[in-house]
C-alpha cells in the first residue's frame, strides 16, 4: 500500500509541474531566452599553465517559454564581447547555473519570452 501511496504521489508531482524538476535534477536544465543589451564584464584569468585569457562575464534576465523570468549569470569564453542585441537560448541547471548557451534568430524566441525582451 505503502508503494503505491509512493507511487500516485510521483505521478500527481510529474503532471503538475514536475517536469521543471526533472529538468532541474538532470545535467540537462530549463531553456531560458535573453538578449544582449550591455558589453560585459572584462576579465583576465590565467590558466592551470599560467597563460593569461580575456574572458566576459554577463548578468541578464532571461525568460522561459511562458515568460518567467530569471536573473542569470555566465561567461562568454570568447576573447571579445558578445553582439549587442543577440538573442540567446541559455540552459540552466539550478546545481550548475547556466551550462550552455547559443545564439539564436528571433524568430525562434518563444512568444512570451519575446514580448519580455523587447
Amino acid at each position: 500500500m505503502k508503494k503505491l501511496l509512493v507511487g500516485l504521489i510521483v505521478v500527481v508531482a510529474l503532471a503538475f509541474g514536475g517536469y521543471k524538476l526533472v529538468a532541474v535534477l538532470s545535467y540537462g536544465g530549463i531553456s531560458y531566452y535573453t538578449k544582449v543589451t550591455t558589453g560585459g564584464e572584462q576579465i583576465t584569468e590565467k590558466s592551470d599553465q599560467g597563460r593569461s585569457y580575456t574572458d566576459y562575464r554577463y548578468r541578464l534576465t532571461g525568460y522561459d517559454k511562458t515568460g518567467h523570468s530569471r536573473l542569470l549569470d555566465f561567461n562568454a569564453n570568447k576573447a571579445r564581447p558578445l553582439k549587442r542585441g543577440a538573442y540567446l537560448k541559455l540552459v540552466y541547471n539550478a546545481n550548475k547555473g547556466v551550462t550552455s548557451w547559443q545564439a539564436v534568430d528571433p524568430g525562434l524566441v518563444p512568444e512570451p519570452a519575446l514580448s519580455r525582451l523587447n
